[in-house]
């Protein structure tokens, strides 16, 4: 699913305009890439957070130059599912592949 495709199906719920569904989910993408940006996690109860998690320093290999590189301590972008979210999708796609 892209995200025009969920304009389209937030649209053919709510009746709203295309172009205003289009403004408030770039909005809530951008906020979220800024906050996130700033170290801080994203809560939506019901739905799942948006956390960092700290990777440690590490050595890896680049193979064709043969040679070993530190890659330095950094942050990764995750997202945890909410319990809800997560028995609703186990749930449907059971039904589905029946």
């Amino acid at each position: 699913m892209t995200k025009a495709d969920i304009i389209k199906d937030i649209q053919d719920r709510t009746n709203l305009n295309r172009d205003v569904i289009k403004i408030i989910i770039d909005s809530f993408m951008e906020s979220v890439k800024e906050n996130m940006s700033k170290g801080e996690n994203i809560y939506l109860r019901g739905f799942g957070t948006f956390l960092l998690k700290e990777r440690k320093e590490k050595k890896a290999r680049i193979i064709t130059k043969n040679e070993t590189i530190i890659v330095p301590p950094h942050y990764k972008p995750f997202f945890k599912p909410a319990p809800e979210f997560l028995k609703s999708v186990k749930t449907n796609l059971i039904i589905k592949s029946n």
